[in-house]
């Protein structure tokens, strides 16, 4: 059955199921088949759809398929994304082609309204700067206030830029890259950051009430194939999927897909034990300075006095990290780390040697315990 997860700064039912879809590879498909995928997709469950589309067919079929449901799901559109005369993708900061490019989206899709607005693909400094000298983030804006655009996000690559963009726009939603081999520094052409920049940018958006969805949890499908895999065995989809959705703020994860065998596969995670989610395994290729940082896997489990270990870890790591909120949290607990009877059990299944039993003591000493 598929989980759904609160939009931090959305209204009561803004709710986005943590499996969604990008559009960003369909283009290849028929019209039929376009549409038949979203349909399926929205019967199963998923209702949140990334529209930064690889191709200009894609919004008709969309549209149609969702014609009659509107209201069972929600979608972003990125301003930025636009499509040569071929219907070819591209991106541009040109606010002319930019607000064109958005009204021609609505009339295809056949809507009056757009669930989120996305300053697209802001990776670097400079590209915030020509944003709002360009007047898109001023659009972005007034798309909110007429109504027309229920909320505002962005998409980037790189921490450092995100941060800056949580600072200084009314953003609710960041989308993402998020993966392990991103996450554990195995290095990426767009400049991803350190892990410890990560892993502050994620806990960030949990404290700020800017929720995150993901692109890239296969790592372009090179997680999904050993020969191809940084660490040297193939993940699952489930694996990669459950991996992103530990991860603090992470609302949906949105995989890219080329037609229906693709979501087929993606479904499986519905119907996926928690054998199947299990990924410690990247523990054996950890580099040797991240090793001892809790993932909130929960390997560990289960725990001989009932702790919940990887969510008190994640509920500590938010607090120092500024969220006011997990000390609520974790209050509500009911076996809270003072608990712990140091058996060393948590230690001796930790895959990424963290020290749990000195941990539980840390941390049932910051909460007061």
């Amino acid at each position: 059955m598929m989980e759904y997860r609160h939009l931090p700064r959305g209204k009561d039912g803004e709710n986005l199921s943590v499996i969604g879809l990008g559009m960003g590879g369909i283009q290849g498909s028929t019209d039929s088949e376009i549409e038949k995928v979203v349909r399926i997709a929205i019967d199963n469950g998923i209702n949140f759809f990334d529209l930064c589309a690889g191709g200009s067919n894609v919004y008709a079929p969309f549209g149609r398929a969702i014609r009659g449901q509107r209201e069972k799901v929600m979608f972003q559109l990125h301003l930025g994304a636009v499509y040569n005369e071929k219907g070819e993708y591209g991106w541009s900061r040109d606010l002319v082609k930019i607000e064109r490019t958005f009204y021609w989206q609505l009339k295809t899709l056949g809507v009056n309204y757009v669930d989120f607005v996305f300053l697209h693909c802001v990776d670097e400094e400079e590209d915030f700067v020509n944003l709002v000298s360009a007047g898109v983030l001023d659009f972005a804006y007034k798309l909110k206030n007429e109504g027309v655009a229920r909320h505002i996000g962005f998409s980037s690559h790189t921490p450092s830029v995100a941060s800056t963009l949580i600072d200084n726009v009314d953003a609710d939603l960041m989308m993402f890259s998020v993966n392990p081999a991103y996450d554990l520094e195995f290095g990426d052409e767009t400049g991803l950051g350190t892990n410890a920049e990560r892993r502050s940018l994620f806990s960030k958006c949990k404290s700020e009430g800017v929720g995150i969805t993901v692109m890239k949890p296969f790592q372009g499908g090179k997680l999904l194939q050993a020969s191809t895999s940084p660490f040297g065995t193939a993940l699952s989809r489930t694996q990669c999927i459950s991996y992103a959705l530990d991860r603090p703020g992470v609302l949906s994860v949105l995989p890219g897909v080329r037609g229906l065998s693709d979501l087929n596969i993606l479904l499986e995670y519905l119907d996926a034990s928690e054998r199947d989610k299990d990924y410690s395994e990247i523990a054996d290729f950890v580099p040797e300075s991240i090793r001892g940082s809790c993932v909130y896997c929960n390997h560990c489990l289960p725990c001989p006095r009932g702790i919940n270990i990887g969510l008190v870890n994640k509920y500590y790591d938010l607090a120092l990290a500024g969220d006011k909120m997990a000390a609520k949290h974790y209050e509500k607990l009911a076996v809270k780390a003072g608990r712990c009877a140091d058996c060393g059990h948590c230690n001796k299944r930790c895959p990424f040697f963290v020290k749990q039993s000195e941990k539980m003591r840390e941390i049932a000493a910051y909460f007061g315990e």
